[in-house]
């Protein structure tokens, strides 16, 4: 996974695949279970927090997960700042 958009907390890294409104779709070099909540850092400036709460987690052929979720909390900076990274 090349250029992560963001670092997890307890470990690992993940980039934003879509993102629309609060609900995102994100490829995770770590699982999580449904209805567990990820606490995350963007990389790069400017440094911000971000919690995502996962419905789905599918593991890929590649070795990644694709996991699917949404975005708790979010402004409208934080909004748009996810539009940015995959529009």
């Amino acid at each position: 996974m090349s250029d992560p958009h963001l670092t997890w907390a307890k470990g690992g890294t993940a980039s934003f695949v879509t993102a629309k409104d609060d609900a995102v779709t994100l490829r995770s070099s770590i699982p999580s279970p449904p209805g567990s909540r990820l606490d995350a850092a963007f990389n790069g400036d400017p440094p911000a927090a971000i919690k995502i709460k996962i419905h789905t987690s599918k593991l890929e052929p590649d070795g990644s997960f694709m996991l699917k979720g949404r975005v708790l909390e979010a402004t409208r900076a934080l909004r748009e700042r996810l539009a940015t990274l995959v529009s």
